[in-house]
């Protein structure tokens, strides 16, 4: 039974996500206010609103720690937002304090953008996987301290943020060693936090097993889709902020344990549509460059002949493959498929109702593993 956090730390919850909220239809308005595109405006927006949904559902129902480093990040991503938008980023007439709003702008960045790389390190339980792993947290702790000193005392983050602004502030001289060591913290510590989830499910049960499943499905597709992006445009920021949220989203389902056990089902179908797609596309590739250049086939023939080629495949290349990998990842649903399979096949030559109904008791606890079972049939006149 999950732990339930008083009502006054509920409420709060609550009341950061509602904070969020405002944050966010601010940095909209004002952004568009300022003659921007909707495109720009939106930009981080889906990632900020992600990981403050999650955090206050997280945090509210469970008290999970977890959900509360989402709520921080989410909300301090939010007020970011409304502040990079207000100071006007390259604006020939800045508005009033814009450059004290930049200024706060680089402080609110260097706490809150760090707090991101600690997920991996906390995931499930909002705890590292053992003491031993807790300086890691407080390295992550003075990285996050000694980039916001240096993002407010020094021009560190300033002028690349706001190059027709002033620093308000610059009590020495830049800092740019400290501010560099500081943020190469960041990717150490993700690193750790990886590290630690493979120490966890190692020891974990089943149930943590299909938590760890479920972040570890989400970060990969998370991956592949911004390193694809990177690959075809060279700008991988839209892609990663269309696909972030899928983090914190599978990071609510782990914690609130929704449809927890799905995650094998979709692992299994994800990677065998992925494998189907890439074979798919090299044998249309394989067939056209075959047309045009051994058989000096016209290109639209074979363009035609190799789509025909690919369609009549699709679905007996997608039962092959999906048979492999439930094999290999969801092992649970394969063997019960192969039980429920053979039972079919023997209820083809079955004459005697009584064998019948022992074997289908033995083939639904096989594959269901029920509390209950009871067989009730009509009967005959």
């Amino acid at each position: 039974m999950p732990h339930q956090p008083p009502r006054r730390q509920a409420g709060l919850a609550w009341a950061l996500l509602g904070l969020t909220a405002a944050l966010v239809a601010a940095a909209i308005a004002i952004g568009l206010a300022r003659g921007e595109r909707w495109n720009a405006v939106f930009g981080f927006i889906p990632v900020a609103l992600a990981f403050t949904v999650v955090g206050a559902l997280v945090a509210a129902r469970t008290g999970n720690r977890l959900g509360w480093l989402f709520l921080v990040t989410g909300t301090l991503s939010a007020a970011s937002l409304v502040l990079d938008n207000y100071a006007a980023r390259g604006a020939t007439a800045a508005p009033p304090g814009a450059a004290w709003i930049g200024w706060a702008f680089t402080i609110i960045l260097a706490l809150g953008g760090p707090l991101y790389f600690l997920t991996p390190l906390l995931f499930p339980d909002g705890h590292p996987p053992s003491p031993r792993w807790r300086p890691v947290v407080w390295v992550a702790v003075i990285g996050i301290v000694v980039e916001t000193a240096t993002s407010a005392l020094s021009n560190v983050n300033f002028s690349s943020n706001f190059p027709a602004l002033r620093d308000p502030v610059t009590v020495v001289a830049p800092l740019n060693t400290a501010y560099n060591l500081a943020t190469t913290v960041q990717p150490i510590v993700f690193v750790f936090g990886a590290i630690a989830m493979i120490v966890r499910f190692r020891r974990a049960g089943t149930e943590q097993r299909q938590q760890l499943k479920w972040f570890m499905y989400a970060s990969a597709v998370a991956a592949v889709v911004v390193f694809v992006a990177a690959d075809v445009s060279n700008n991988p920021l839209p892609a990663f902020e269309i696909v972030t949220p899928l983090i914190p989203a599978a990071v609510g389902v782990a914690i609130l344990k929704y449809r927890l056990y799905d995650i094998d089902r979709i692992i299994s179908r994800t990677l065998s549509y992925a494998i189907v797609t890439g074979l798919l596309v090299g044998v249309y590739a394989g067939l056209v460059l075959l047309a045009n250049q051994v058989l000096s086939i016209t290109s639209p023939v074979a363009v035609a002949a190799a789509t025909l080629a690919a369609a009549a495949l699709f679905a007996p290349l997608r039962r092959r493959v999906q048979q492999v990998v439930d094999r290999r990842f969801n092992r649970v649903r394969y063997d019960a498929d192969q039980t429920i399979a053979a039972f079919a096949a023997r209820l083809r030559d079955a004459v005697d109702l009584d064998a019948v109904r022992s074997d289908l008791v033995a083939v639904v606890n096989t594959a269901v593993e029920p509390a209950h079972i009871s067989v009730w049939t009509y009967p005959g006149h």
